[in-house]
């Protein structure tokens, strides 16, 4: 028996057969050839073919894991059209006079290479295993392969080296019961579809392949990989997935009910989503309303800044959807762990404690304002509030609601229907929560950013894993402050939530009740397992 430890990506126990899965084995030589011009058409040819294939796929995971999850295959086929991407292939074919699948090869490699020395970049780190995807299926198409993912007719743990998101989309649904990968990051767009299908995986796992026949336990929940278990804890384990599947459809059975405690206090149980796909695990999970719209994703899915009408049909899509239940869409916060290409950030040597989230809207108006636009459009079709992140003073919030005044203005005079827009800011600053008192004044409500507001707080970047030891999100400074915002925010007589991580950890849901919190709002799969918290309090 043997036992390895690994990150955890998704919580869930799965039991079964290891299969040790491998790319194919595409072995690419450095020819000679005299024709460069035909080996530069015989790549085109390949790309146009891959380009197709991912055209394929994006229509299978839209189907499969939603809309926002699927443009990765998109975001692929656009690597494929990249101008520097296909120089490079084609400088390589004339220049050197070599074949096409040498060129690529080493294209590839050389780009790869490049993202992951982000290392200050998790999420341009990740796309490293995007551009080796793209250029293992062009250069499986120049040697006349077919790339299979069939992983055969048993129920399966896949156990790679990495996974590609391709990979795992063509992958057989019903025959896997979990992911375990030696690389890979808790951003790559496979954790993430891993997370979408609630599949149990663990990532950062010492793998071997003498693993692969043998049967396996993968534990999400306390990130634990068994190998080939002695009967006694095999036994355990088949009891604890048991337990685990009945808890499941026990909660099934909270749909419908009140957030009320036993004494009769209530809370609102809202649900963080991403984009409008994310709607149909909202009521699949029976939240209350979207608590947090995470609008950034627009923009880290397009290619370049959204329009003002995209924007608007995303938001009258969800709003219409919920049918009148509450929706807060947060601005857009970029920069910091998200950064993206077309606005053209400089690096910074503390991102974390640099140009983001509402410091970049104050200074690039023309893409706050069009944003602004966007959203009092879509407030016409439902119960539509906006928040503000990242604030730390009450002269920004003045200077925020000015903006989406005169936005508002602007469109009531062209003539455009808009709606009433509650307004609202994340407190995920100490400074903004000291400030909470003045800051109520001037805001509808309070919601607290409890990632950001335990990194800032602590003085520990919560992306340094080597801090992990360190971090601790239930510190009493961390939850004093939840209290004295809280406080504030009712004398002030506005309502406070969290919309941070922290606010579905179900161990301090009676804690949260305590301090008199008017809202969570969680991932739509904690949503159920909180209201039993909820309801079993007294």
């Amino acid at each position: 028996m043997e036992e390895r430890a690994g990150k955890k990506i998704f919580n869930g126990i799965a039991i079964g057969k290891i299969k040790f899965y491998e790319k194919a084995d595409n072995k690419v030589t450095r020819t000679k050839v005299a024709d460069t011009e035909a080996e530069i058409a015989r790549y085109e040819a390949a790309k146009e073919e891959a380009v197709r294939q991912l055209n394929e796929l994006y229509e299978k995971a839209v189907v499969e894991v939603g809309e926002a999850n699927a443009e990765i295959f998109n975001v692929h086929a656009m690597l494929l059209e990249d101008d520097d991407y296909t120089e490079s292939v084609h400088n390589i074919i004339s220049g050197q006079g070599l074949n096409a699948e040498y060129a690529a090869a080493t294209t590839g490699d050389n780009f790869a290479e490049m993202f992951a020395s982000m290392t200050d970049n998790e999420y341009m780190m990740a796309r490293s295993a995007d551009i080796k995807d793209v250029t293992e299926r062009v250069v499986t198409i120049l040697s006349g392969g077919n790339g299979g993912t069939d992983i055969g007719d048993e129920p399966v743990i896949i156990v790679a080296e990495d996974l590609a998101p391709s990979e795992t989309v063509q992958m057989d649904k019903t025959k896997l019961l979990a992911f375990v990968t030696r690389l890979g990051s808790a951003n790559s767009h496979t954790a993430i579809l891993a997370r979408t299908m609630g599949i149990p995986a663990l990532i950062g796992v010492d793998i071997d392949k003498s693993w692969n026949g043998k049967i396996g336990i993968v534990d999400g929940y306390e990130g634990k990989f068994i190998i080939d278990p002695e009967m006694p804890l095999l036994e355990e384990y088949f009891k604890k997935k048991a337990a685990d599947d009945e808890q499941k459809k026990l909660l099934q059975t909270l749909k419908g009910k009140e957030n009320v405690t036993k004494s009769g206090q209530k809370i609102n149980l809202y649900a963080n989503i991403g984009s409008p796909s994310d709607l149909a695990s909202v009521f699949e999970n029976d939240a209350g309303g979207i608590g947090l719209f995470r609008s950034e994703f627009l923009y880290l899915e397009s290619a370049d800044y959204p329009t003002e009408e995209e924007q608007f049909q995303a938001y009258k899509k969800v709003v219409e959807t919920m049918g009148g239940k509450k929706v807060i869409i947060r601005t857009l916060d970029i920069g910091a762990d998200k950064q993206i290409d077309y606005f053209k950030l400089d690096k910074e040597d503390n991102p974390a404690l640099g140009y983001r989230a509402i410091r970049i809207c104050l200074t690039r108006p023309e893409i706050f304002r069009t944003q602004l636009r966007a959203l009092h459009r879509a407030s016409a079709f439902g119960n539509l509030a906006i928040m503000y992140p990242m604030i730390i003073s009450v002269d920004e919030v003045l200077k925020v609601k000015e903006i989406s005044k005169s936005v508002r203005e602007e469109l009531i005079a062209e003539g455009i229907p808009v709606g009433e827009v509650e307004e609202g800011i994340m407190i995920e600053t100490p400074a903004a929560a000291v400030m909470s008192d003045e800051l109520a004044k001037v805001v509808d409500f309070f919601s607290i950013g409890t990632n950001d507001l335990t990194q800032y707080t602590l003085a520990i970047d919560r992306q340094n894993s080597k801090l992990d030891p360190f971090y601790d999100a239930h510190h009493p400074a961390v939850l004093r402050l939840i209290q004295m915002v809280t406080d504030n925010a009712h004398k002030a007589g506005i309502w406070s939530g969290i919309c941070g991580e922290l606010g579905a950890d179900t161990t301090l849901t009676k804690t949260f009740l305590k301090m008199g919190l008017d809202e969570l709002s969680v991932s739509p799969g904690c949503i159920l397992p909180v209201r039993k918290e909820v309801r079993d309090a007294d």
